[in-house]
């Protein structure tokens, strides 16, 4: 199981560098494919600061998923993974109640699949 688990962590934190790098760098281009249902296209530019922003905060949750790989002890490790962890997937859950259901199934769903498996490890 704990193999599962390093293989979901890797995951969300994998999907976490991908949203930095669409909302810091392709919000004009892919962040307009992305959200074209929640937000017309003449947006996208007087936003982009905004969305820089946001993709610095998932930038910030990956480097967390990512040093839970470099902690050595394993008590630390875990809490550290659970602990960035449980800040996705709480931030899944009300960007699904806040914006659009979606966001639960992408973001939050392999959060707690991964804490589901970080826990049974």
């Amino acid at each position: 199981m704990e193999v599962v688990a390093k293989i979901l962590i890797a995951i969300v934190a994998l999907e976490h560098l991908y949203i930095l790098w669409m909302e810091m760098f392709a919000w004009e281009t892919k962040g307009k494919e992305v959200f074209k249902a929640a937000l017309p296209a003449e947006m996208f530019k007087p936003t982009k600061g905004l969305a820089a922003n946001q993709g610095l905060y998932n930038g910030f949750l990956a480097a967390g998923l990512i040093w839970s790989f470099l902690i050595k002890d394993p008590q630390w490790q875990t809490n550290i993974a659970l602990f960035f962890l449980g800040c996705v997937a709480v931030a899944g859950i009300y960007g699904a109640i806040s914006a659009t259901k979606k966001i639960f199934f992408v973001q939050a769903l392999p959060a707690i699949l991964a804490i589901i498996a970080v826990l049974l490890k």
